[in-house]
């Protein structure tokens, strides 16, 4: 909801700012709780940063950039719906990805939810075909984001709590997204007849909220996905 209003209503039309904006802000807060000794940092060595962690990084930006994005021209309870699809994407990546194997039954329940899907957007009133893309595309970066981890992290035994994760993945995201926030948004904003407009006190509450939001989706991957559907 607040991503919603930040880029649809209140004249920051930037989704890379906006998530550049959380990631700055995420890692700031990782990188407190790990230097004060709140939290414990894991060992990761060099090599698997760079071959493992970097590449999720580079997807969870996109998925991160792609779905707020997608806020410009949807509905939030219509792009609530498309998540839905999370199962369906997440069960195909890994096949893809060699983590899941195929299953019927399986596959049955989840061509059941592709049709809810399917006949949700259908009848949405407010239907964008460039948000149903941007979203679309997010959903199933984000799925191959969850194989990967399994496959390039959780094989090697690193286990990484909420703080760790943004520890190491935000810093990499916000690296990623400078190249977009400096060729796509950063003439825009600073363009004389653009009319943007920037409220600090909203933008920290969104920031906010983006790291409020990471738990739960590290506490999923963590605890099994399929545990949750």
């Amino acid at each position: 909801m607040v991503n919603k209003y930040v880029l649809a209503y209140s004249g920051f039309p930037f989704p890379v700012t906006l998530t550049l904006i959380h990631m700055l802000f995420c890692s700031s807060v990782a990188t407190l709780l790990i230097t004060t000794g709140i939290v414990q940092p894991v060992n990761m060595p060099n090599d698997l940063y760079f071959r493992g962690v970097v590449p999720i990084a580079l997807l969870f930006s996109l998925v991160l950039w792609l779905g707020n994005a997608a806020y410009m021209y949807l509905s939030v309870s219509f792009i609530q719906m498309l998540k839905a699809a999370m199962p369906v994407t997440v069960f195909s990546a890994g096949i893809i990805l060699g983590t899941e194997r195929y299953e019927f039954n399986l596959a049955a329940n989840l061509a059941v939810i592709t049709i809810g899907v399917g006949i949700a957007s259908y009848g949405e009133m407010h239907f964008v075909l460039v948000g149903l893309l941007l979203q679309g595309a997010s959903v199933i970066l984000e799925s191959f984001r969850l194989g990967l981890i399994q496959i390039i992290l959780q094989s090697k035994g690193i286990k990484l709590n909420p703080v760790t994760t943004l520890y190491y993945i935000a810093p990499a995201c916000a690296a990623f997204l400078c190249i977009p926030f400096y060729f796509l948004e950063l003439p825009k904003m600073l363009d004389p007849a653009s009319d943007w407009k920037l409220d600090a006190p909203l933008l920290l509450g969104s920031a906010v909220s983006a790291l409020g939001e990471s738990e739960p989706v590290v506490s999923v991957i963590q605890g099994g996905f399929w545990e949750q559907i």
